[in-house]
């Protein structure tokens, strides 16, 4: 056990957080922790990593645990470059591999017969087993892997400093890996992730040797790597055993036994205290009716279960129809500061069309959003088309409004009920009315922004990542609109499960193409598979091709095949005995630095003469070895 929870309780002042909180993280456990936003989340994290300390109850660490944590836009601040950053990790492992080479040196030149070869040869297994088992001579594969799968494996020597908040958070999550700690601890991990990286990220998770401690509103994720659910809800903490998939399936069966047995002993004390009111003064009856009261008040009173709040309710509407073409791409070169994102792009969009726009971090994608809307060449918009447009900075909105002013002066035909009626469908209570929209969390803000949204009534919704900032019940209540909206949306997302359950098709904007996609994001993913198929088999009958030709480029006489023959031979002979006479190195080491070879002078001697001829048989050898190749 690497940490538990043991009835704690935490608050700000008079606000209690939550409390009776109980729980365990196992060593190479994968969990889960969800909840809406202001439940309490990130507090739980900082008091499961000692930032704070519990009002009640007890937080147990296994001595010496290693923790690594990854706040939510936390970056990596550091005026190297990102390999040289990511080297730091391993400054133990280089050192080890250092002072191998410098023992081995040393032992080289030392008398083997002197006090000093024993100890520098004890030195040398003893260094030896360290930078074996750190697997210290993989160092710059290790760093290599991660890099690459990060999305970094253009940008080792790029400084650092002059990154963006989001690459320099993708870089501290790419150190936290490298260093493999006990436990490691991701607020939001997928924020600044491409479905590439997202995939990739997944599948190093969950060979993760050490514990991994997840909050995240990205479903597909917590599915994948995740087997174990925590939830914060109305100031308590529930466990559940398996995925988010199996954890809303076990909260709703838990949910529903709870309201039965709940109703079914209101039903009882109802039954139970009418007889009472009904008999308590009748004498012949007195003695049953305080028997019913007897039995009242020894029934322990079940809690009506929690019913959390109702979500917010989007509807997106529009007043008047395009035509069924809505959107061309013809032909489209888009770029930008002298980078070309898209050459020659062609795409199609009907009338009712889910589209969805993916590729990697920096591929375009918002970038060729506000093309469609701004137009220009290789755009044609279809008419009668009326955009609305969800922006993922939400910087349409004025941080110096209120939230309240900010909708009606966009609709100023509006009453003051209708206005605050449409806030608070979207999620926005009566105490969020007059604050500022700067004083706003994350989460407040991408309500507000849906809702002005939503009152834009577009018959082509266009959203860059609308689903950042919200909770999973947000989100899950956008989806429905979405899917019920029978106009046309076209949207950017790294959200999996929303692209699953919105898109009708995709388009990929990577390496400068613009391709379309049908079928949704299933129908995309299979064919991104087939292709990718599809080029491996074109590799390797471009490699048989190319074997094939080379055998006949290579026909020779007779004369000169024998001599081939003969060379190859001698070339296998000589391996072999290379082979061989490695393997008797590695056996006269392995005996020069046994105890009893050590603790006899003549016999150390006599090893280290048969080392010093092999060692020279094997230089001979490779002499020769080269004059073959």
């Amino acid at each position: 056990m690497l940490v538990s929870f043991e009835g704690v309780a935490f608050s700000y002042g008079d606000n209690l957080i939550f409390s009776g909180v109980s729980f365990a993280i196992n060593e190479g456990e994968k969990v889960a922790l969800v909840g809406s936003n202001g439940e309490g989340k990130t507090t739980l994290i900082k008091l499961l990593i000692g930032q704070l300390t519990p009002d009640y109850g007890t937080v147990t660490r296994k001595n010496g645990m290693r923790i690594g944590y990854l706040e939510q836009n936390g970056g990596l601040q550091s005026d190297s470059t990102v390999y040289g950053e990511m080297l730091k990790v391993f400054s133990s492992d280089i050192a080890a591999v250092e002072k191998l080479s410098s023992l081995s040196r040393a032992l080289a030149e030392c008398d083997p017969s002197s006090h000093d070869y024993a100890v520098l040869s004890a030195k040398l297994e003893s260094t030896q087993k360290l930078v074996d088992a750190r697997d210290a001579f993989n160092v710059d594969v290790k760093i290599k892997r991660v890099l690459n799968g990060m999305g970094f494996e253009k940008f080792y020597e790029r400084k650092i400093e002059g990154m963006s908040g989001g690459e320099k958070t993708r870089l501290k999550l790419a150190r936290l890996l490298l260093e493999e700690p006990d436990l490691l601890i991701l607020d939001e991990p997928t924020n600044h992730l491409d479905i590439d990286t997202l995939y990739w990220l997944e599948d190093y998770l969950k060979d993760f040797k050490g514990a991994v401690f997840i909050v995240s509103h990205d479903r597909y994720f917590l599915d994948r790597v995740c087997s174990r659910t925590l939830e914060i809800e109305n100031k308590s903490l529930s466990v559940y055993p398996g995925n988010y998939s199996k954890y809303k399936i076990l909260k709703a069966e838990r949910y529903a036994l709870a309201l039965k047995e709940y109703e079914k002993q209101q039903e009882e004390r109802a039954k139970l205290q009418a007889f009472v009111d009904k008999n308590i003064v009748r004498a012949t009856t007195a003695k049953s009716a305080q028997s019913r009261v007897k039995q009242l008040e020894r029934m322990e009173i079940l809690q009506k279960p929690y019913t959390p709040p109702a979500p917010p309710r989007f509807n997106f509407t529009y007043t008047q129809q395009p035509y069924e073409r809505v959107l061309a791409v013809k032909n489209l070169n888009l770029e930008i500061g002298g980078k070309r994102l898209i050459s020659g792009g062609n795409l199609d969009v009907v009338r009712g069309r889910k589209l969805a726009i993916v590729g990697p971090n920096g591929a375009g994608k918002s970038t060729f959003l506000k093309r469609i809307i701004s137009g220009g060449d290789g755009i044609e918009v279809g008419r009668y088309v009326h955009f609305a447009v969800y922006d993922q900075e939400n910087a349409n909105l004025d941080p110096e409004n209120t939230v309240l002013a900010e909708l009606w002066e966009r609709h100023v035909a509006y009453g003051q009920t209708e206005v605050r009626a449409s806030l608070a469908r979207c999620g926005l209570v009566p105490e969020d009315m007059d604050k500022k929209i700067k004083s706003l969390s994350g989460g407040e803000r991408a309500k507000l922004a849906l809702c002005v949204f939503e009152n834009e009534h577009g018959n082509v919704l266009v959203m860059d990542e609308p689903t950042n900032h919200l909770d999973l019940p947000a989100r899950e209540s956008l989806e429905q609109a979405l899917k019920k909206f029978d106009g046309t949306v076209i949207f950017v997302s790294h959200d999996r499960y929303f692209i699953s359950a919105i898109a009708d098709s995709v388009a990929q904007i990577e390496d400068g193409l613009l391709t379309a996609y049908s079928g949704g994001y299933e129908g995309f993913i299979a064919a991104k598979q087939a292709a990718a198929a599809e080029q491996r088999r074109m590799e390797e009958a471009a490699e048989r091709e190319k074997y094939d030709r080379e055998r006949k480029e290579s026909y020779r006489s007779k004369k000169d095949r024998a001599a081939e023959a003969a060379r190859k031979a001698e070339i296998k002979k000589i391996e072999g005995d290379i082979a061989a006479a490695e393997q008797e190195e590695a056996e006269l080491n392995a005996l020069l630095v046994s105890p009893e070879v050590l603790a006899d002078y003549k016999k150390s001697a006599s090893v280290a003469a048969k080392l010093d001829k092999v060692r020279a048989r094997i230089e001979e050898l490779y002499a020769r070895y080269e004059q073959y190749l």
